[in-house]
């Protein structure tokens, strides 16, 4: 007997299930991040949340229970284990790689993104923060703030998260002592006001034992606040709101020679078919011919949608091209100030030409000046002719061309960039653009782009030959 599409729908509708998959679409999604310094218990706590909220399958709970580090000394269970998926995770217990775990509540819909302590995988924490709303930053009851957690809390703030939870770990080894949670809470406030950080919430548990996860512990009746999982179904975060539309084309579709198409997501505000559009850097205009959504054909598309737009004039339009309203300014430069937090355990030379990635464009770029880095310690300033490993600096960067670009501020997805060393092809570093220079920089021409690359390749693997820096030589002449 065929089944029918009525038929199954109905079938579905008497079982609830139907009812069950509207309820879970109208849920609201936060993103979630943990974090901190190293074994202050994140992979636990993400664990022991899935394990209390019941969304974990007895296959799992059977193989952490026959796993023979499945338990601590004191038998309860290493719910670490359930989050630290690479083995050489489970072999040292640590986070090395962003492990992203799902679950939901009848409140809401959660991605975790549990993240690694140790600095040298300060890269892969600022890959989780990118995508986070709030982030809770671990803190060890015994230890109190690090600076890995100051580290962390700089990171989380400069891109762009408002709402914090610090939850202080492990409260089970320090007898769950209320004096100490207070000493550690006017630290987190101390930290909080110099990072400027207006909504944060401070709460003590211990992810080992299960207390203050769910439900407000009986170990400390002096807590009455909410719990942890009862403040994130609560908790409101402001929606990111950037001032203005920007579309970046990331691939230009052409299926037939009747049909061309700029696919990518829409960064930030809306598009409507019929309308006025401008095109960066060329300038050129047009106006919108057809709109393309997931769901096909539409009038209108909004902001993180992944669109298909055709344009009514046949103009040149390339892959990082930016399309606008029409009438919207857009800043094109070749000169930036920028925050950056350097990945690369080489540290950042002055004068080197990196690929800079912003959005869908990719152009060279020099580091023309280090402004200053800043101690992680106490966010003070200080001068510097070099950045090392897991810095945070200020730089001044030129590009080889004139960009499009915004500030960090005003648009996250077009102010935010990477840095790519053209020879191993490795991230080096994250960056905010947050200052624009209206005065452009002279441009290097193509053949001494492709020069000064090609010395940053000889230099790399023939030091023996001792190349002169094509720049000092340029400057001589």
């Amino acid at each position: 007997m065929a089944v029918t599409t009525t038929s199954l729908n109905k079938q579905l509708d008497n079982l609830g299930i139907q009812d069950y998959l509207k309820a879970h679409q109208q849920r609201s999604l936060l993103r979630v991040l943990t974090c901190g310094s190293v074994d202050d218990g994140k992979s636990t706590l993400i664990g022991r949340l899935l394990h209390d909220s019941q969304q974990l399958y007895d296959d799992q709970l059977d193989a952490l229970n026959q796993d023979t580090k499945g338990r601590t000394s004191d038998g309860d269970l290493e719910l670490a284990m359930l989050v630290d998926g690479l083995l050489a995770e489970r072999e040292q217990g640590i986070t090395i790689d962003v492990a992203y775990r799902y679950f939901s509540t009848q409140q809401r819909k959660f991605i975790l993104a549990d993240t690694p302590g140790h600095e040298q995988y300060t890269r892969n924490m600022v890959t989780g923060a990118s995508n986070s709303e709030v982030a809770i930053v671990l803190v060890d009851g015994r230890h109190g703030v690090m600076a890995q957690t100051r580290r962390h809390s700089f990171i989380c703030a400069l891109l762009g998260i408002k709402s914090f939870i610090f939850a202080v770990n492990k409260m089970d080894l320090v007898a769950y002592d209320e004096q100490r949670f207070e000493q550690i809470n006017h630290d987190i406030h101390e930290l909080a006001r110099t990072l400027e950080l207006s909504d944060i919430n401070v709460v003590p548990l211990s992810a080992l034992k299960g207390e203050n996860i769910l439900h407000n512990s009986e170990q400390m009746p002096w807590y009455s606040r909410e719990a942890l999982l009862p403040l994130l179904e609560n908790i409101e975060v402001a929606a990111k709101e950037d001032c203005n539309t920007r579309f970046v084309v990331q691939y230009v579709n052409r299926p037939h020679q009747d049909f061309r198409g700029y696919a990518g997501t829409l960064s930030s505000g809306q598009l409507s078919r019929g309308q006025s559009v401008t095109l960066y850097p060329s300038l050129q205009q047009s106006r919108i011919q057809d709109l393309y959504n997931a769901q096909g054909h539409c009038q209108q598309v909004f902001a993180r949608e992944a669109i298909t737009l055709t344009l009514e004039d046949n103009i040149d339009v390339s892959r990082g091209d930016w399309i606008v309203p029409g009438g919207d300014e857009v800043t094109v430069s070749n000169q930036l100030h920028a925050t950056v937090v350097w990945f690369d355990e080489n540290p950042l030379i002055t004068e080197h030409w990196y690929k800079l990635k912003l959005g869908s464009q990719k152009v060279s770029a020099r580091i023309s000046r280090i402004v200053h880095t800043l101690d992680i310690n106490d966010f003070s300033r200080h001068p510097s002719d070099q950045v090392s490993i897991n810095d945070v600096a200020q730089l001044h960067i030129e590009l080889s061309q004139p960009v499009p670009v915004d500030l960090a501020s005003e648009s996250a997805a077009t102010g935010s960039f990477i840095l790519i060393d053209p020879i191993t092809n490795a991230t080096v570093a994250a960056g905010l653009v947050n200052q624009i220079s209206r005065e452009r920089a002279e441009q290097p021409s193509t053949e001494l782009s492709f020069v000064i690359e090609l010395q940053q390749l000889i230099r790399k693997h023939f030091p023996q030959w001792k190349l002169e820096d094509v720049a000092d030589v340029i400057r001589k002449t």
